[in-house]
């Protein structure tokens, strides 16, 4: 099944399976798809174009990407229209192609300049709910956390589950089940363990969207030398994030030796990393703040391995690992919906000491909270366009930052560009790494210096 539009020209293949969809935004806006008639309805009064295709997602069950400078507010009211017709009017002039998935699941592809440049994906959310993606507990998975001094295998072994995680420095394990049902037998049994403190989920964290090739207009890439720190002020920056590349062009010396609490970890060798593009982010901040020469370093924590997610009992483990090896501050250019208390309790406990924390607000233009980054512990950062709020990015009253969206960076010598609240977040560790290291400051005077130089003010508040 095939529906393509390109450049004023519609084609429709055969009819689109369709689902139900009936809700508001505002008291106003209204999505109806019917099933049965194949017919689209809708009174949309300004809302940003992402909320429309989370909206669609919703309707349909398709998978939605889209080229993120399609951005713009959609305004439109008909009734009873075929589906091609009313994409037409709801994407204005945006291009877009649905097209059939390898597992059964459309993908709708939407777009100004290529279809291959629609690579963000928007996650299903019912217009008017203002709300974005929910958090996705990991099947059959719970995280324990026992007493000082007690053992988790035995314990695993009466309930017939497997340890597969540990941090024994918070007695936290994550323990796998058989299945679901068995996980809720065993949180109940663990519920009435004297020598258990706390059970909860382990959430999934989607990896991150690496960058996409940049062809014309690349500035250079970033250049620094790298100096003896001065006495005890070493700067060690955690990027706790996917996997980081070979840098080159003279950047490797940044890098301090890479570590993972995830496996080994598998990237393909022809284009960068999220990781790697955070990596060099955060340089090209240092190369703005300091004139090009300092003594900061980043120790790359990997926590997704060889896997397509992580999940929030992996990077508390990256934090710590990150934390007991010197970093400060810590950069989280991830997240998801899932609020984690053993999350929230690690970083409580490294800003308690003075760390700083550093995390992405969010890709979805939705004011809901996005964790870790919502933590008040750590400083959220969103997206900038050209000096305004990027119309993709959290706008929720957890923000205290908000910097430029958009990142050049350089791999094998070609130029690439990485777009979202990662890359603001990554620019803002940078900052702070460099303003440490050049002014001799406290990671806490620096988090005035941050609050005050790039300080970000939500609607309403």
């Amino acid at each position: 099944m095939t529906l393509y539009r390109e450049c004023g020209g519609l084609w429709l293949g055969l009819l689109l399976a369709l689902l139900a969809l009936s809700a508001s935004v505002h008291a106003e806006d209204s999505l109806y798809w019917n099933t049965n008639s194949g017919k689209v309805s809708a009174d949309i009064r300004s809302t940003e174009f992402f909320r429309v295709l989370q909206g669609v997602s919703a309707a349909t069950g398709w998978k939605v990407f889209v080229e993120p400078e399609t951005a713009h507010r959609v305004s439109a009211k008909f009734k009873d229209l075929p589906p091609g017709d009313a994409l037409h009017i709801l994407f204005g002039d945006a291009n877009f192609a649905l097209l059939p998935g390898t597992n059964g699941t459309q993908k709708l592809f939407v777009f100004r300049t290529s279809i291959s440049h629609a690579t963000q994906l928007m996650q299903p959310a019912k217009l008017g709910d203002g709300s974005a993606r929910t958090a996705k507990a990991i099947p059959g998975e719970l995280i324990v956390r026992l007493k000082p001094g007690m053992k988790i295998e035995d314990l695993a072994k009466a309930l017939g589950a497997k340890v597969i995680g540990r941090i024994d420095s918070l007695n936290a394990y994550r323990l796998k089940f058989e299945d679901q049902a068995a996980a809720d037998a065993g949180r109940e049994q663990l519920a009435n363990n004297s020598d258990v403190t706390s059970v909860e989920d382990n959430y999934s964290i989607e990896r991150p969207p690496g960058p996409r090739e940049l062809t014309s207009g690349a500035p250079p890439p970033p250049h620094l030398d790298l100096k003896p720190p001065s006495g005890s002020d070493r700067v060690l920056i955690g990027l706790v994030d996917t996997a980081v590349q070979p840098l080159g062009n003279g950047l490797d010396a940044f890098l301090e030796k890479q570590l993972s609490v995830a496996g080994d970890s598998t990237l393909d060798p022809n284009s960068p990393s999220h990781g790697t593009s955070m990596a060099e982010t955060m340089l090209r901040s240092l190369q703005t703040i300091t004139k090009g020469s300092t003594s900061v370093q980043i120790l790359p924590v990997d926590v997704y391995g060889p896997n397509e997610s992580t999940s929030t009992f992996d990077v508390a483990n990256g934090i710590a690992t990150a934390v007991n090896k010197g970093a400060n501050p810590v950069n989280l250019s991830l997240g998801s919906p899932g609020d984690s208390p053993l999350l929230h309790d690690i970083i409580t406990e490294g800003s308690g000491k003075g760390i700083v924390f550093i995390g992405a607000a969010g890709n979805e233009p939705v004011t809901t909270p996005f964790y870790p980054a919502a933590y008040p512990e750590v400083l959220a950062v969103t997206a900038l366009d050209q000096g305004q709020l990027a119309p993709y990015a959290n706008r929720g009253s957890f923000i205290s930052l908000a910097a430029p969206g958009t990142s050049v960076v350089y791999y094998n010598d070609r130029a690439y560009y990485v777009m979202g609240t990662s890359a603001s977040a990554a620019y803002m560790s940078g900052a702070l790494g460099g303003y440490m290291d050049s002014t001799h400051s406290t990671a806490a005077q620096g988090k005035t210096f941050l609050g005050t130089s790039f300080g970000y003010k939500p609607a309403g508040k």
